[in-house]
C-alpha cells in the first residue's frame, strides 16, 4: 500500500510541474520561439523539461530531509465519544480555528489512543527535527518516519515556543539527511514556493505554487501574544503538511508550513524560516526562547478612527492601549494613548514594527520611545526585561452597587478603601463602573463592572463628583479620553457620542 501511495505522490508532482512548465512556456512572447505555430516548439518544450528538472532535484534532494511525525496519547473522557464526522481528539480543539482539519486525526473507536499526524524537517545530523508545536501538542508518544522507511519511537521533546508556533524534538539518530536552509528576508512575492509533506496519511507530496504575499499577520487567531509575519503562498497546503518545509526554487527551506484558511481556496501561511531557525537555536541550546519586552498592548494608530479623530497632532504611529502592572513600561512615564512613533530613532508605523524594534534589543537593554501625548512630543526611556513565560490576565469579581453617575451609559461609584477591598479590585483611587448600559458607547467601546476610571482627558478623578464635574465639561461629540484600569492593567478608552 505505501508503495502505491508513493508511486500515485510520484505521478502528481510529476504532472504539477510539467503543468506548471506548459503554462509559463504558454506566456513567454513569440519572439522567444521562433517558428512558432499552434503547437508548442521546440525551445518552449525544452524550456519546460529544465524547469521540470528543477522541480524534480527539489523533490529528489529535499524530501530525504522532511519526516512524518506521528502523535499518540490517551484520550480524555469526551475524546472517545467522537465527534461530527467521526472527528475527535485535537480536531475539536481547534474547530473553527485556521488550523482545522490542517493535520488529520486517525481516531480509534474502540482504543483510548488517539493519534495525529504532521511533518518536521531535519535540521542536524544528529537528530534535531524542526515542526509545529501543534503538531506535538497533547504529549504522549511521538514517532518519527523517514523517506527511506527508518522509524524512531519516543522521540523526544527539546522544547516549544508557543508564540510563533514552532517546536523542536530529538531522535537518537547519526547522519541523518539535515535540510539546506535559505534566507527568509530575501524572499520575494513572485518566487516559486515548493511545499513538501504527508497529507491525509499518505506518502509524500510535492506542491508547486508561488509566494503571494510577506509579513502577514492577524491570521492565526492564536491570541495577543502570538508573533506573526507569515510568509503567504498559493502552493497547495493540505492536512499533514503543518511542520513541513517550503522551499525555494533551489530546495532551500525558507518558510514552515503552519496553517491554511479553509480546504481548496489556495491560501496557506509559512512561519519564515529566519524566525522559527532562530527559536530552534535558542531552544537547543537553552532549552527555552528568552525574549525581551516592555509590557505594553499596541494598536495602529490608524485603526481607532475616534482616537484619531481626537489626536490631531499625529498622522502615524503605535497606540499605547495598555501598560500592564509590573513591567518595564509600568516603571516608566509612559501612558496609556501615548503614540510611539520611533524607537531609538527608528520610525515605526504599526504594531509589527514596533514589536520587530523591541525583539532586536537586548534584554536589560535601555531604549529610547519617541512618544505624541496629546500635543506634546517627548522621550521616554525604558530598560527592557525578560518576557514571562505566562502573562496572567485578573478577573474581577463584580457588584451590584447604588448611587449612580451617569455619561455615555456608564454608572460609577467613588472607589474607596472599603469598597476596593470587597470588589478584590487593586487600584486605590478613581471610580468604579458599576453598570453599562446595553447598547451604550460604553459597552461598545468593551467598558464592563468592576474597571476602574482614573482620569478623563488626562485630568485625575477621585471621586464620582469629579467625574461628573470633568464630564460635563468635555466635548462629548468631539470625544473624550478615559484612562482605565482592569486588574493589573492599564488601558484607554475613547467615548463618543454616537447621535
Amino acid at each position: 500500500m505505501d508503495q502505491q501511495y508513493s508511486r500515485s505522490s510520484s505521478l502528481v508532482a510529476r504532472w504539477s510541474t510539467i503543468g506548471f512548465a506548459f503554462i509559463l512556456a504558454a506566456s513567454i512572447p513569440a519572439c522567444f520561439a521562433e517558428g512558432a505555430t499552434t503547437t508548442a516548439s521546440n525551445g518552449d518544450i525544452d524550456l519546460a523539461r529544465h524547469l521540470e528538472n528543477a522541480f524534480e532535484n527539489v523533490a529528489d534532494k529535499t524530501s530525504p530531509s522532511v519526516v512524518v511525525i506521528t502523535t499518540k496519547h490517551k484520550a480524555p473522557a469526551e475524546e472517545s465519544q467522537g465527534g461530527e464526522d467521526g472527528e475527535n481528539g485535537q480536531g475539536q480543539q481547534f474547530h473553527g480555528s485556521p488550523f482545522e482539519f490542517f493535520f488529520r486525526h486517525m481516531p480509534q473507536q474502540h482504543e483510548p489512543d488517539v493519534e495525529s499526524q504532521g511533518s518536521g524537517v531535519i535540521l542536524r545530523k544528529d537528530g534535531y527535527i524542526l515542526t509545529n508545536q501543534h503538531v506535538i501538542d497533547g504529549g504522549g508518544q511521538i514517532t518519527v518516519l523517514l523517506k527511506d522507511g527508518t522509524k524512531f519511537t519516543n522521540a523526544t521533546v527539546v522544547g516549544i515556543d508557543d508564540r510563533i508556533d514552532v517546536a523542536v524534538i530529538k531522535v537518537d539518530g547519526k547522519n541523518l539527511p539535515a535540510a539546506r536552509i535559505g534566507d527568509s528576508d530575501a524572499v520575494k512575492v513572485g518566487q516559486w514556493a515548493i511545499a513538501i509533506g504527508a497529507p491525509y496519511e499518505l506518502d509524500y507530496s510535492f506542491t508547486v505554487g508561488f509566494v503571494s504575499a510577506k509579513s502577514r499577520s492577524g491570521v492565526a487567531s492564536r491570541g495577543g501574544n502570538a508573533y506573526e509575519d507569515y510568509i503567504q503562498t498559493d502552493a497547495a497546503i493540505n492536512p499533514g503538511n503543518s511542520g513541513g518545509p517550503l522551499c525555494d526554487i533551489e530546495g532551500r527551506v525558507i518558510g514552515i508550513n503552519t496553517l491554511i484558511r479553509g480546504l481548496n481556496r489556495g491560501i496557506g501561511f509559512a512561519i519564515p524560516i529566519n524566525m522559527a531557525m532562530d527559536s530552534a537555536d535558542k531552544l537547543i541550546k537553552d532549552g527555552k526562547v528568552k525574549r525581551p519586552w516592555i509590557g505594553i498592548g499596541i494598536s495602529e494608530f490608524s485603526e481607532d478612527k475616534d482616537y484619531a479623530d481626537l489626536e490631531k497632532g499625529v498622522k502615524e504611529g503605535v497606540v499605547v492601549t495598555e501598560i500592564r502592572e509590573g513591567t518595564p513600561a509600568s516603571k516608566s512615564d509612559l501612558q496609556p494613548a501615548d503614540v510611539i512613533v520611533a524607537v531609538d530613532g527608528t520610525p515605526v508605523k504599526t504594531p509589527r514594527e514596533l514589536q520587530q524594534q523591541i525583539l532586536h534589543k537586548n534584554i536589560g537593554q535601555k531604549v529610547v520611545l519617541d512618544v505624541v501625548r496629546g500635543p506634546k512630543k517627548m522621550q521616554v526611556t525604558i530598560q527592557t526585561d525578560e518576557m514571562p513565560d505566562q502573562l496572567q490576565t485578573v478577573s474581577l469579581e463584580h457588584h451590584m452597587m447604588p448611587k449612580p453617575e451617569t455619561a455615555f451609559g456608564l454608572t460609577v461609584q467613588t472607589l474607596t478603601k472599603d469598597l476596593a477591598e470587597r470588589l478584590k479590585i487593586e487600584a486605590s483611587d478613581g471610580v468604579v463602573v458599576t453598570d453599562v448600559a446595553d447598547g451604550s458607547a460604553a459597552q461598545e467601546k468593551g467598558l464592563e463592572r468592576g474597571d476602574v476610571i482614573t482620569s478623563v482627558d488626562r485630568a485625575p478623578v477621585h471621586s464620582a463628583e469629579d467625574f461628573k464635574s470633568v464630564m460635563d465639561k468635555t466635548n462629548q461629540d468631539k470625544g473624550v479620553l478615559l484612562y482605565v484600569q482592569r486588574g493589573k492593567a492599564t488601558t484607554f478608552v475613547v467615548l463618543k457620542d454616537s447621535k
